[in-house]
């Protein structure tokens, strides 16, 4: 075991657990989804700006970018047909999540997270070979059927298999990954932009599989939850997972607290439906909202399209690439930062505090592009390309240790057990959507709204603030199934919605 025992809950009920080795590797396991979805959102953005990509598949934009001065730079690489390319995996994971709901009740956390690979490693295999726009748009639709299993069931699983007190810090795993994914990426995309011969994106794409295989194997090794198992009906075997994930032989206050739950969940013959009850709306409108403000930050439009955006301000293509690392290694670095603080200074503080980063440096973004990048210049003087560099560097960081792992982690933590796989799922189908939108839209609107795109995210983190200050609560140290009573029964305005 690592670590000592602890008493997690409050009030007469305790919770013994240890921190187990167990629960340490089954949690880098399953955060390996988020491995392989970071490496999509990082690959996807840089091999757009390959020109030997981009002349294969869209040599529309491939000859504006070539000729000098025909084109606004901020439209250089407005074409509906590249921007599908990202886009269309959201849309595919948005149809996925729907389904996965009910395979993560059915079949539990551990078959998802399988099925979830099995879907990642096809669709890798089939973009990396394919010749043709239309085979490669398919295979990102089964990128994004894995991309949307692996959302609905890493976090879920995590946050269930957690010990309360390090809950937020394992959960925020998943995120870490996310970040990881986008920083090998980037760092592929590098590399892989040398090699002469035109098929370093084939490479790129390829390497997609890595993450896949490892959530496919490692999904196998690993034990369901205890709430899951328990919830389908095999309770000896979660009372015998709960006792090897917490290290104790006294789990019994848990799994009582677990078994009420699942009664209760056993009694939900629609899920859907009982996810719109008056008493699960604080939730619910909590976990929609955190996915609708995530991405308005503007945070999918910068890592996705991080290379096109440094080349459309006039860096070189090598240069554009290699800022790409910098906030990729950025946003890895700062996910650390809250890995540490989440259970320490609490969920809202982190929220707050990087909303007021992210408004000042998206609005000096939007100032120094306004001011120096018109529509045929040639690029930035090196002063203030370096300033923007670093204020995108510090809206990243700001980003990565709050909206972007906090976004999933409170989602999973906060809906009741009969609900948690159906309020997971919104989650997902959610925050799908609305990436799906700024993957879409972000080019045409770059171009259509030039600087003053930075201006419509600030004015969105504007609201977020104020969202976060009325309406989150705190939910660091309360046990999992607890929330209710915890957590809702005392906001000062959540509180009219629970049901004596």
């Amino acid at each position: 075991m690592a670590g000592g025992a602890f008493a997690s809950g409050s009030g007469d009920v305790h919770f013994e657990a240890k921190i187990t080795y167990t629960v340490i590797i089954s949690c880098i396991m399953a955060a390996t989804g988020g491995l392989m979805f970071g490496y999509d959102i990082g690959i996807s953005g840089g091999v757009t700006s390959m020109p030997s990509f981009l002349e294969h598949f869209f040599p529309d934009v491939y000859k504006k970018i070539q000729e000098h001065g025909v084109d606004s730079n901020y439209c250089k690489y407005d074409n509906q047909s590249l921007q599908l390319f990202t886009s269309s995996l959201y849309l595919a994971a948005l149809v996925a999540t729907v389904f996965a709901s009910s395979v993560t009740r059915k079949l539990g956390r551990k078959y998802t997270m399988l099925i979830a690979g099995v879907f990642f490693i096809i669709g890798t295999v089939l973009n990396s070979v394919v010749n043709g726009l239309l085979l490669l748009i398919f295979g990102r639709l089964l990128l994004g059927c894995g991309v949307g299993f692996a959302n609905q069931a890493v976090p879920v699983f995590i946050s269930e298999i957690a010990p309360t007190r390090i809950r937020g810090a394992l959960n925020i795993m998943f995120q870490l990954n996310i970040t990881v994914g986008i920083l090998i990426a980037n760092l592929v995309n590098y590399f892989t932009a040398q090699i002469k011969g035109g098929y370093g994106w084939r490479i790129s794409l390829a390497l997609a599989g890595v993450p896949a295989l490892m959530l496919t194997f490692g999904s196998l090794l690993v034990h369901d939850t205890p709430n899951s198992l328990i919830e389908r009906g095999f309770e000896d075997e979660g009372k015998a997972v709960l006792k090897k994930i917490r290290g104790v032989e006294n789990v019994e206050p848990e799994f009582q607290e677990i078994l009420k739950a699942s009664k209760v969940a056993k009694t939900v013959k629609s899920p859907f439906k009982n996810l719109i009850k008056r008493h699960n709306r604080p939730p619910l409108i909590i976990a929609v909202m955190l996915q609708v403000f995530q991405q308005f930050t503007g945070i999918n439009a910068i890592m996705f399209y991080a290379p096109v955006l440094f080349s459309t301000l006039g860096f070189k293509s090598d240069a554009s690439l290699y800022s790409a690392v910098i906030t990729g290694a950025v946003n890895v670095f700062s996910t650390l930062v809250s890995v540490y603080f989440v259970d320490k200074v609490g969920r809202r503080i982190l929220l707050l505090e990087a909303c007021v980063q992210m408004f000042v440096s998206q609005m000096v973004i939007g100032l120094v592009l306004g001011l120096k990048v018109h529509d045929y210049s040639e690029s930035l003087s090196q002063g203030f390309a370096v300033l923007v560099v670093v204020m995108v560097c510090t809206f990243v960081s700001s980003f990565a240790w709050s909206w972007g792992p906090l976004g999933w982690l409170i989602p999973s933590e906060t809906f009741p057990l009969e609900a948690r796989s159906a309020g997971q799922s919104v989650t997902v189908c959610v925050n799908m959507i609305f990436t799906f939108i700024i993957a879409q839209g972000f080019l045409s609107m770059l171009c259509h709204f030039k600087f003053g795109i930075f201006f419509f995210f600030s004015a969105w983190v504007l609201a977020m603030s104020l969202f976060t200050v009325f309406l989150i609560p705190e939910t660091k140290n309360v046990p999992i199934e607890e929330m209710t009573e915890k957590v809702w029964r005392n906001h000062w305005f959540w509180k009219s919605f629970m049901e004596d």
